[in-house]
């Protein structure tokens, strides 16, 4: 199992450049599907995601410690998606909320990797680095997915309005 997970460190860059495509041809979809309708916020959603992917791209992980950078990146990505979110007048999409679980979800295992790594020190395998590299991957895989086809796939936004009611009746 080792073996494998350093199989999939090894192609980390090169998957990297697949999300960034990912998100790349969730921009052009969106924006295509926009140009005729006054809602344009799931192709905003789709700029701001493919912004900060492409950013990440230019840091050299060689160089510097990449895991919090990405962290950083994550959180300041949240941070302009929750401003998009404040100052936007329209209805917030679906994707808006896969977004802000999977940016959440990548940045604990960004800083759960730099914690391990940096901090402790810890080059063995185990279990928290499958989850980090099979969460990760599934996470961005998700996020893409959602700005283009607009589904609520895992229920995240029917979990929200459950909760939203629970929370309003009492």
């Amino acid at each position: 199992m080792a073996d494998i997970l350093w199989g999939l460190v090894d192609l980390g860059y090169n998957v990297g450049v697949l999300f960034t495509w990912f998100f790349l041809i969730a921009f052009l979809y969106n924006l295509s599907a926009s140009i005729n309708k006054p809602d344009k916020s799931r192709a905003q959603l789709s700029f701001i995601m493919m912004v900060s992917y492409i950013a990440s791209l230019l840091m050299d992980p060689l160089i510097t410690p990449s895991h919090l950078n990405y962290f950083y990146y994550d959180a300041v990505t949240l941070l302009v998606l929750l401003l998009w979110h404040n100052f936007t007048e329209q209805a917030v999409p679906t994707p808006f909320y896969y977004l802000i679980v999977g940016l959440s979800f990548n940045a604990c295992l960004f800083l759960g990797m730099h914690y391990d790594i940096v901090i402790q020190g810890t080059l063995y395998y185990w279990w928290f680095w499958t989850v980090y590299i099979f969460g990760m991957y599934f996470s961005d895989f998700t996020m893409a997915l959602v700005l283009i086809i607009n589904k609520d796939l895992l229920g995240l936004v029917r979990l929200k309005n459950v909760l939203q009611s629970d929370i309003l009746r009492r």
